[in-house]
């Protein structure tokens, strides 16, 4: 499902345009001080940044620095796409943004977004906050479930004096019955740990829970949470999303196994001019390919 048709994203002439004072799209602001960058402006300039053209899947291929996670977040931004973490805007971030131009298909949900590497490290960093003070508090109720056996021989109804002592009891007594193990009175005091996986799993399901049926669907390089096996997985949950559930993919990634995504359509940013390549044609892939090439034999 193609929601997203086409991006423009500047030519050099409207680059350049913006710094040029006769111009339409010249700033006053320029002539202040205090500017030691303009990005996004001049990043893609002499690179020969086409018009993107957009398939069900449409990677953005590039060493660290080549420019594709920008290229992604000027998309989101451009088309308000939902998001969660903040990330590198900078003085002419909307000035950029505002020149470029985009042609859709279909609208656009309200649930397409951008999922970065940021939402999933903080995600993750969650799931162990959350766990690292269940397993706090597992500890503390064990040390009270020894401590209410122990003292509920003594605890008797009338010697309460209001409500939170009748509580105490009430606790002292479920401790003290042996029809209440200790497994018993953690879990209904206890949730259980969110997870239970690895972080590259815990990963993994974050992108599965939050891809929505029916949405575009941005992804900046996934496969820095993802294990090499995770990073397999989620290709087959991209895929099956395609096929089955009417999403639409734009990804940036230098993985080889998410570059082999079937049917992609893959723009090599660190190419001069930038243009489209099969994916066993990019240079990351290559070096792979002639490594495990040279090694073959380890593997027999």
């Amino acid at each position: 499902m193609i929601y997203l048709r086409s991006f423009h994203m500047l030519s050099d002439k409207e680059d350049e345009d913006f710094f040029y004072a006769l111009s339409p799209t010249f700033k006053t602001k320029n002539y202040r001080t205090g500017y030691t960058s303009h990005y996004p402006f001049v990043l893609f300039r002499g690179r020969g940044l086409p018009d993107l053209e957009f398939d069900d899947i449409t990677i953005l291929y590039g060493d660290n620095g080549s420019g594709k996670s920008t290229i992604l977040n000027v998309i989101a931004e451009k088309l308000k796409l939902r998001r969660t973490t903040p990330y590198n805007r900078s003085d002419f971030f909307d000035d950029y943004v505002e020149l470029c131009s985009f042609k859709l298909t279909l609208p656009l949900s309200d649930e397409s977004g951008i999922i970065t590497s940021d939402d999933v490290f903080d995600k993750v960093l969650d799931i162990r906050r959350l766990n690292a003070g269940i397993d706090n508090r597992r500890s503390e109720l064990i040390t009270e479930f020894v401590s209410e056996r122990s003292r509920a021989a003594n605890a008797e109804p009338n010697n309460l004096r209001g409500l939170d002592d009748y509580e105490r009891w009430k606790e002292a007594q479920e401790a003290r019955s042996r029809k209440t193990t200790q497994s018993q009175y953690l879990r209904s005091r206890l949730m259980r740990n969110v997870q239970e996986r690895s972080n590259g799993e815990s990963a993994l399901a974050f992108f599965v829970d939050s891809i929505a049926d029916g949405t575009l669907c941005l992804l900046d390089e996934p496969e820095n949470s993802l294990s090499p096996t995770n990073q397999v997985q989620l290709r087959y949950f991209i895929e099956d999303c395609v096929r089955n559930h009417k999403c639409q993919f734009v990804i940036s990634t230098h993985s080889p196994l998410l570059l082999s995504l079937r049917r992609a359509k893959i723009y090599d940013i660190d190419a001069l001019p930038i243009r489209e390549r099969r994916w066993t044609a990019l240079e990351g892939v290559r070096v792979y390919h002639d490594f495990f090439t040279e090694h073959r034999e380890d593997f027999e």
